[in-house]
């Protein structure tokens, strides 16, 4: 009868060790990733929610400039444009976005053309324990811009157009003919002004 090579046996199970050890340590290394991918993850959905909340803000606010200008078009240019003092501060509804997604505002400001607004968040959770250490109270940084863009075509008026007479708006193909004594039926923030995210990057710190 042959006998077990016990030799060869005790020589497999270092092996054995160094393997499984191996690959205990590439999971909790794929593990740590994954903490990071899910909230860097977290920090952009805040950053694109935070952005887009202060350009449609904006948008709202541009909107009721105009309808209070609606029979001054000498006035509507600098609206469509964004040239105006807005009396509420955008950045506030940016704040309130980006806590509901669990993040704080950093950074937010107007930009100027194309109009919209630069945000950049931080996300109140770190990434915690893993292999790394280092990386336990990092947080995730992320940025975002949200664009407005006046989306009308303004028909002039003709130099013996009377004081009855408003500009027509065309607005994605539908014409809006304004008449000043009938103002019950006019654009809506969302006919006048598109808003869409423009670019937008994550990182940790």
């Amino acid at each position: 009868m042959t006998r077990p090579r016990y030799g060869d046996a005790g020589q497999a199970f270092p092996i054995y060790i160094t393997v499984v050890g191996g690959l205990l340590f590439l999971a909790l290394v794929y593990f740590a990733v994954g903490q990071a991918t899910v909230n860097r993850g977290g920090a952009q959905t805040a950053a694109d929610a935070a952005a887009l909340a202060a350009a449609q803000d904006a948008r709202e606010q541009l909107a009721g400039k105009w309808v209070e200008a609606v029979l001054d078009p000498g006035k509507w240019q600098d609206i469509f444009d964004g040239d105006v003092q807005l009396a509420g501060d955008p950045c506030s509804r940016a704040s309130q976005l980006a806590g509901q997604n669990d993040a704080d505002v950093e950074r937010c400001s107007s930009t100027g053309v194309p109009m919209g607004y630069d945000v950049v968040v931080q996300t109140r959770k770190p990434m915690g324990e893993s292999i790394v250490p280092a990386t336990a109270q990092k947080r995730s940084t992320a940025s975002a811009k949200a664009v407005i863009e006046f989306r009308c075509e303004v028909k002039p008026l003709a130099e013996d157009a009377g004081d009855d007479v408003l500009p027509r708006l065309t607005c994605d193909g539908k014409n809006w003919d304004l008449k000043p004594d009938d103002l019950t039926e006019l654009p809506e923030p969302e006919d006048l002004f598109d808003v869409h995210l423009a670019d937008s990057e994550a990182n940790d710190e």
